[in-house]
């Protein structure tokens, strides 16, 4: 295994953020350019494509105050903000701030981007929920994953994922330790806490509060912050040999867009319902990233078109374990869709059509007889324009995949 993706002690470490008003817009810390892995600067980046725009802040050049958030303490520190590298970083749109910490530091860190002036104003908190000095000596105690969710709220987890943490981004921060994420028990041997598969990566947030974990090992995880339960949902493919999956972010059209931190190979997105990730052409292999974070919340375009279509509550479907069935085309425009069973046992299966609560509008028994099989399913005359939610289970009515649909 190589311990590079694990970004930890033997391996300095990265992280971005995203101007989330301008969904385009990453915030990446990088090397000093020269195909080096010291993740100490600053650089905006257009996630679309992959380009670095500009320098935001340069670990020998850009001036800049750090203090204790404390008003009482006001304390001035000369260390650099990214000090020991960054493995996780958060982008607040609501607070406009950047929150970051850095490695072997048990401190949460952030830079007021509504600061005036040349001189960037970072402030630090320090906790031992984010370690002691004696707990850093373990790299499995390191925050390499963070994220601002739905709620408002910052979440950290660590590498061995023995502490997930909720941070308050306002006035006054205020960090919470929520306790020890556990296995779903469908995970079995691909555990969230093993240490080949598990750790590093990054974490994003989708529209209802769930946040998902991407190993650097490239596999994918839905964590429930209420019962801190993560279950394995997704391998990616498609990635170069040696690319690990350090960084994640959600483009625009929601998408997520994934760097690595062991190779120079550009930027790849994916979506959640196949998990192939396609390069993303002309971006840039100069600067490798460890960590992507922006202010962009997965199934973001959902929860906007249930609000428009008056549905009361969106709870997205978290895609299964399988590549095995596909819609097209999506949306649908022409009264119909079409089903890929790809490696499905050959029998009776349901389809079934509902709203986004659940109601169920139309049925359809669809007879597989080859393990590549595509079904066209016309729908019912009169079926309104919306999004609608599509379910097959099989003769036994064992769950086999969902996934939504549009209708234009």
């Amino acid at each position: 295994m190589n311990i590079k993706i694990l970004l930890t002690t033997s391996l300095i470490a990265v992280s971005f953020s995203v101007l989330a008003q301008d969904a385009n817009k990453t915030f990446a810390i990088t090397g000093d350019g020269n195909r080096d892995f010291i993740w100490m600067n600053i650089r905006q980046v257009d996630i679309s494509s992959g380009k670095i725009i500009q320098d935001i802040y340069n670990r020998e050049k850009t001036a800049f105050v750090m203090k204790d958030a404390d008003p009482k303490k006001q304390s001035l520190t000369q260390s650099r903000p990214t000090e020991s590298m960054v493995a996780a970083a958060a982008y607040d749109k609501n607070q406009n701030k950047l929150f970051f910490t850095p490695m072997r530091v048990g401190e949460l860190r952030w830079l007021d981007l509504n600061a005036k002036g040349e001189t960037q104003k970072y402030y630090t908190v320090t906790s031992n929920l984010l370690n002691t000095n004696e707990a850093l000596k373990d790299e499995a105690n390191h925050f390499t994953r963070m994220v601002i969710a739905a709620d408002g709220n910052g979440y950290a987890l660590t590498n061995d994922g023995s502490r997930l943490v909720r941070f308050t981004t306002g006035k006054k921060v205020t960090i919470t330790d929520l306790g020890p994420v556990v296995d779903d028990e469908s995970n079995k041997t691909v555990s969230i806490k093993n240490k080949c598969t598990s750790w590093g990566g990054d974490m994003i947030a989708d529209a209802s509060n769930k946040l998902y974990i991407i190993s650097a090992a490239r596999y994918v995880f839905v964590l429930d912050v209420e019962t801190r339960v993560a279950k394995q949902i997704g391998y990616i493919s498609g990635l170069p040999a040696n690319f690990s999956t350090n960084g994640a972010a959600v483009d625009k059209d929601g998408n997520i867009v994934v760097a690595s931190a062991n190779t120079f190979a550009g930027y790849y997105k994916f979506s959640m319902s196949d998990f192939a990730a396609t390069l993303i052409e002309g971006s840039d292999l100069v600067f490798n990233s460890s960590d992507l974070a922006n202010g962009n919340l997965l199934y973001q375009k959902e929860a906007d078109a249930a609000k428009t279509y008056s549905v009361t509550e969106f709870k997205p479907v978290v895609p299964v374990l399988t590549n095995e069935a596909h819609i097209f085309p999506n949306p649908v425009t022409n009264g119909e869709f079409n089903i890929y069973f790809e490696g499905q046992k050959a029998g009776r299966y349901n389809v079934t059509i509902t709203d986004l609560s659940g109601k169920p509008l139309m049925n359809r028994i669809v007879n597989v007889n080859v393990k590549t099989q595509v079904e066209t399913v016309p729908l019912n005359k009169g079926f309104a324009k919306g999004m609608y939610m599509v379910k097959v289970t099989d003769a036994a009515n064992n769950f086999i995949f969902t996934e939504r649909i549009i209708v234009q």
